[in-house]
């Protein structure tokens, strides 16, 4: 029998409920998104306090799919001391590691010129960690489960999870990850059921049937590639890796010597794409000549990059993502030192090569996958054999109400649509979520699947910012209802 979890209070009528009336805000998703949205709902000043109930599969709340790894290799990709969940503290996480000593027994973590890149999966212990205080007193509820369905019933949501409960909640917000990579055509089709293919390497356990001896094709360039590279070379790996990409570009490693962001993008803004283009490599050649790399230029688009991208057009900002998307990725995303030492090493050995091209052919022989391969502004293909085939293309954004049946059951019922630029879910700029019907108040989008709307909405301080200000705007909602009823 199902069960039913109804905030009773929703059931009275205007006028009729009691005065302490608390409504129910339901967030899915118990990633870094979610874990910071129900932290700073908790902390809302104003207006009714409401149930928040988390649904997240895993046993604890704020790792997700980036930080719930044990992965040795996997390593946070910037300073700890500019990781933090409270953004008034922007070294919080760094004291906390000191407090717990949780990088003791890690000698790699800190790096000769003093900064700690941790693994991965203490930042998730460590966001875990502050919000377990929430769940002991009950004003945070951690559901240990994942949603099934999502459907409006007169003014409410009503949740359907796995289990078979429901839950009415007043507001939802979508906290999900991003949906997993899709593989190309050609691999799919011919490689579903090969016992080396990975279709999705950040599964626990992807890379197990990898062999040390065997030949390996990444497709793929980006973080993820980089982070499957320095994991099977700690695993004892010594085959040889392709790496390929359309564009063959590597992921970039940080400053040797780190400067503040330097560059005012915002006073007299780019309207186009090719002008933001002309506008940062003419900051970049200023910044050079002054002794500063490129990386406290980028540093700086990143920090005013919400604000540029409003600015944009759509049409311009649909034509940043169609071309110049790939050439920000490595520059914006920048690999921890240990993982850029562990490819500078395989490149160094001969194990790994970086091609740029495509898959234009694949067929399989006694296991043997054999590869031919279209390389960039080379009009001859080669032929390459693996034993294995790992894919890191990055989330498949196209797929993304696909990748979950509540997702898809939103669309179809009219609550979400595709976001233009095609980076995630459609959003108003107060991340309410977009349908066909039009907008939805009371189903709003945290996180990075918001970036269409919002632009740079990846890194760790505009996350958590974007989950201060979601929770901001679910706050006020509530208090307006509340007031609303009285």
């Amino acid at each position: 029998m199902n069960q039913l979890i109804v905030n009773p209070t929703s059931l009275f009528a205007a006028g009729t409920e009691p005065a302490a009336r608390r409504p129910l805000v339901a967030i899915i998703g118990g990633g870094v998104s979610g874990a910071a949205t129900a932290f700073y709902l908790a902390q809302a000043k104003q207006g009714p306090i409401p149930e928040i109930v988390v649904f997240e599969p895993r046993d604890g709340i704020g790792r997700g799919l980036a930080y719930d790894t044990n992965e040795p290799a996997h390593r946070i990709n910037v300073p700890a001391a500019r990781m933090s969940l409270i953004t008034d503290q922007p070294e919080h996480f760094l004291r906390w590691i000191d407090d717990h000593a949780a990088t003791a027994g890690d000698a790699d973590a800190r790096r000769p010129d003093g900064n700690l890149f941790p693994r991965r999966s203490v930042f998730g212990d460590y966001v875990n960690a502050i919000l377990q205080p929430l769940i002991s007193r009950g004003t945070v509820q951690h559901r240990r489960t994942t949603v099934a369905h999502v459907l409006r019933e007169g003014q409410h949501w009503c949740i359907s999870d796995r289990d078979g409960a429901r839950t009415m909640a007043d507001i939802v917000v979508i906290a999900t990850s991003h949906p997993p990579p899709v593989a190309p055509g050609p691999l799919q089709a011919v490689l579903k059921g090969h016992p080396r293919f990975v279709p999705d390497p950040t599964k626990p356990g992807a890379l197990e049937a990898i062999r040390p001896s065997d030949r390996v094709l990444v497709v793929g360039n980006g973080l993820t590639s980089a982070d499957v590279i320095a994991s099977l070379g700690l695993k004892g790996h010594k085959g040889p890796i392709t790496a390929i990409s359309r564009r063959g570009l590597r992921s970039r490693g940080h400053a040797a010597c780190p400067h503040d962001p330097v560059g005012d993008f915002l006073t007299q803004p780019a309207l186009t794409a090719s002008q933001l283009l002309k506008t940062i490599r003419n900051a970049i050649r200023t910044a050079a000549s002054e002794g500063v790399s490129w990386h406290a230029v980028i540093d700086q688009v990143r920090a005013q990059g919400q604000g540029l991208w409003k600015m944009l057009p759509l049409a311009e900002q649909q034509r940043i993502v169609r071309h110049l998307r790939p050439y920000w990725d490595v520059h914006r995303f920048r690999v921890a030192p240990q993982v850029e030492a562990a490819l500078d090493e395989a490149i160094a050995q001969g194990l790994l090569e970086i091609l740029a091209g495509s898959i234009a052919s694949t067929r399989l022989e006694n296991q043997v996958i054999h590869c031919t391969l279209r390389l960039r502004r080379d009009p001859h293909p080669i032929e390459r054999n693996y034993d294995a085939v790992v894919v890191t293309t990055g989330p498949g954004h196209g797929r993304i109400l696909a990748s979950q049946p509540f997702l898809a059951e939103l669309s179809e019922s009219g609550y979400l649509e595709l976001d233009p630029t095609g980076l995630g879910l459609s959003c108003t700029r107060n991340s309410e979520a977009i349908g066909s019907i039009g907008v939805s108040p009371s189903l709003l989008i945290a996180g990075p699947l918001a970036r269409g709307t919002f632009g740079e909405l990846m890194g760790l301080p505009q996350v958590t910012e974007h989950a201060a200000f979601v929770a901001s705007i679910v706050s006020d909602r509530l208090q307006m209802d509340a007031l609303a009823t009285i």
